[in-house]
C-alpha cells in the first residue's frame, strides 16, 4: 500500500465529497470550511497535478465562461485507483488509531 500525503488525503476526500463540483475555487473553500485553513492555489493545483499522475483523479474541462476569461473551468474525479487509495488510507487509520486509548494522548492536555 502506497501512503498518501496527508494534502493528497485531504484533497481526495474534498473531491469525495463534492462530487460533480470538484474544481479548484470550490475545493479551496471546502477545504478552508473544514480546516480553517486557507490553502494556496499553487499547493492545491501541485497536489492535484501529483494525484493526476499517479492515476488517482481524472480532469474534464467544463463550458468556458465570460467572467472567467473565456476560460474552461477544470472538474476533477476520483478515479477507481484514486477512491482505493482513499479507502486504504481510512482503513489504515483505523487499524493504527484503535491500537490507542483516548487516555493516550488526554493525559496532556491537562491545564
Amino acid at each position: 500500500m502506497k501512503e498518501l500525503t496527508k494534502a493528497e488525503e485531504m484533497v481526495l476526500l474534498t473531491i469525495l465529497n463534492l462530487k460533480e463540483n470538484a474544481y479548484g475555487v470550490a475545493m479551496r473553500r471546502r477545504i478552508k470550511d473544514a480546516t480553517g485553513s486557507v490553502l494556496p492555489y499553487g499547493t492545491l493545483y501541485f497536489v492535484l497535478d501529483q494525484l493526476a499522475k499517479k492515476g488517482y483523479v481524472t480532469r474534464t474541462s467544463g463550458e468556458s465562461s465570460s467572467e472567467r476569461g473565456g476560460r474552461p473551468r477544470i472538474f476533477y474525479t476520483l478515479s477507481f485507483k484514486g477512491r482505493k487509495a482513499l479507502r486504504d488510507a481510512y482503513e489504515f487509520h483505523q487499524k493504527i488509531w484503535k491500537e490507542y486509548p483516548k487516555e493516550a494522548w488526554e493525559k496532556g492536555t491537562e491545564k
